[in-house]
């Protein structure tokens, strides 16, 4: 049934999820679904739709009439509550065992006569939420989705019997139910569960998002993910791939002989990246502490102390702006391989992107942000310098060329250092045009402190970033394990480099743990939420994220 804009419950709708009935909707929930049968329109009542009678038509969409619509809708499912009481049941249901996940039900009748007049199916026990609910006298059809698909049920009164259909009579949209039944087909051939009994398991008080309109505010899906997990088309896929491609990094590591480790996320000092940090206080202690911007400087502890291959998965925190690519919480992973270089973890690159791919379902060759993506290793490699070159038209090796260059785009060049007005140039020109997947190595040695130089060109540091649609999903270093030096540049503030931009923190108990001797080694970062970004090919990051940062929304 098609919902339209003078329907006082679609207008609360538009109000309670800030909607527009002028404004393009895509719907979350998805218009196609399990064919039913035609003797059962989907034109049910409006009351199995919204959980309550349809209010009386009313020429006024103001918030006045939203919320006496609200409040009626709520109060029909209340009333439902009341009556599982009165019937002696638990309307937030008990243990329930033995339900049997759809896919797997529907995979069985897949074996089965299609004919509506086979009776021979099995009997079957499913358990999920109610997403369509049609009604027709003593017949109710039921769309009934879990975690792994939908199916079909169709409850007759007779068959369930008197007492299960008071049952029946109290179902809404979004109720959580379970059924026990007859698999077979319907006389339009789709499978069904044709049930013979029923177990109430939840009441939603809430009434689900219109069907055809749906949360279509992106706010209000992120804030409510709750419910974009369950009306979102093809939302909750997405966060399963996102578990798989996890799983399918930390395969790929301990495969390869890496120990999982944790470091410390509260800590005295901010280092091992350039970023702001979010600042606390340890009353007991009383100590400033700050949430961790990094992994590395703790894993590069443990290579000191005969850790030889180790990484973390864990959360890091900068307190930094929100964009499409940026969180200030985000899940990041750290490797660490002792007598490794950064063409190690070149090779452990390609081999964590495409496990990913493969756990999540992608093929080799997709599309992301406008871009053709190729993951048939080797990547493409490039220089620095070289790219540099041809995309900003200057000479990498003459500061001169390139603050003209640099100035002709804009860029202040005025008492700044000569990498970080190259840095910026880079930034500005050439990242744009890396389609990728492509690593990019042999960056200005300046801009990198924690990484070891070219023997043969110390303005040259070992470290490659992997980019892809212009945007970095990976960076690698061959480790700076040299102490003097380390502790030369934690000291050393570039011109030009805003505090929060830059590596100078000196942290006085890593120096020491250098002293003591870490081996040569490589390391890799790679954000899990731009791995996933990318492999489910989301437009944004917090469409991977399940709970990304909000500013506080007062309840209307």
């Amino acid at each position: 049934m098609a919902v339209k804009a003078d329907n006082p419950g679609f207008r609360f709708l538009l109000a309670r999820f800030r909607l527009s009935a002028a404004a393009p909707l895509t719907p979350l929930v998805p218009e196609t679904h399990v064919s039913q049968p035609p003797e059962h329109s989907h034109a049910a009542p409006a009351a199995s739709r919204q959980g309550g009678p349809a209010p009386a038509s009313s020429a006024s969409g103001s918030p006045a009439v939203a919320a006496t619509t609200k409040s009626s809708l709520e109060k029909a499912r209340r009333d439902k509550l009341e009556k599982l009481r009165a019937l002696g049941l638990d309307p937030w249901g008990k243990r329930y065992d033995g339900a049997a996940p759809i896919a797997e039900v529907r995979a069985a009748g897949a074996a089965l006569d299609p004919s509506p007049d086979f009776t021979g199916g099995p009997t079957v026990r499913v358990a999920g939420r109610i997403m369509l609910l049609r009604s027709a006298g003593s017949l109710v059809f039921i769309d009934l989705v879990d975690r792994t698909g939908r199916i079909q049920i169709m409850l007759g009164k007779k068959q369930v019997g008197p007492d299960a259909w008071k049952i029946i009579d109290c179902l809404d949209l979004g109720d959580l139910v379970g059924f026990d039944g007859r698999l077979g087909h319907s006389k339009t051939g789709e499978l069904t569960v044709f049930a013979s009994g029923v177990e109430f398991l939840t009441k939603s008080l809430e009434t689900p998002p219109d069907k055809y309109h749906g949360l279509v505010d992106a706010d209000l899906r992120q804030r409510m993910r709750y419910l974009d997990l369950i009306h979102g088309d093809g939302v909750r896929d997405r966060f399963v791939a996102r578990c798989r491609i996890v799983e399918a990094v930390r395969r790929v590591l301990t495969s390869r002989g890496y120990l999982e480790v944790e470091g410390p996320t509260l800590q005295e000092s901010a280092g091992g990246a350039a970023a702001r940090p979010f600042k606390t206080h340890h009353n007991a202690l009383d100590m400033p502490l700050v949430l961790r911007i990094a992994l590395e400087l703790h894993l590069k502890r443990l290579l000191v102390g005969g850790m030889e291959r180790v990484f973390e998965l864990g959360r890091v925190y900068r307190n930094e702006g929100v964009s499409p690519r940026h969180n200030p919480e985000f899940t990041m992973m750290e490797a660490y391989e002792a007598y490794g270089d950064y063409s190690t973890m070149m090779d452990l690159t390609e081999a964590i992107f495409l496990e990913g791919a493969q756990a999540a379902g992608t093929q080799t060759r997709f599309e992301w942000m406008g871009h053709t993506v190729d993951l048939t290793p080797p990547f493409r490699r490039a220089k620095y310098d070289d790219l540099l070159a041809e995309v900003a038209g200057c000479d990498p090796a003459d500061p001169a060329s390139v603050a003209a260059a640099a100035a002709a785009h804009g860029i202040e060049t005025a008492g700044r250092h000569a990498d970080v007005i190259k840095s910026d140039l880079f930034e500005a020109t050439v990242e744009k045009t890396l389609s990728g997947p492509v690593f990019v190595i042999d960056y200005p040695a300046a801009i990198c402190p924690l990484t070891k130089r070219k023997a043969d060109a110390p303005h040259v540091a070992e470290r490659f970033e992997l980019y892809v649609a212009g945007i970095e999903l990976a960076n690698a270093y061959t480790e700076l394990n040299d102490p003097d030096l380390q502790e030369e540049l934690f000291r050393t503030q570039l011109a030009g480099l805003a505090q929060e931009e830059s590596m100078a923190r000196m942290d006085t108990d890593f120096i020491r743990a250098l002293r003591h001797g870490m081996p040569p080694a490589g390391g890799l970062g790679i954000g899990i939420d731009r791995l996933v970004m990318f492999l489910t090919a989301a437009p944004s990051i917090r469409d991977v994220i399940l709970f990304p940062i909000h500013r506080p929304h007062a309840e209307s």
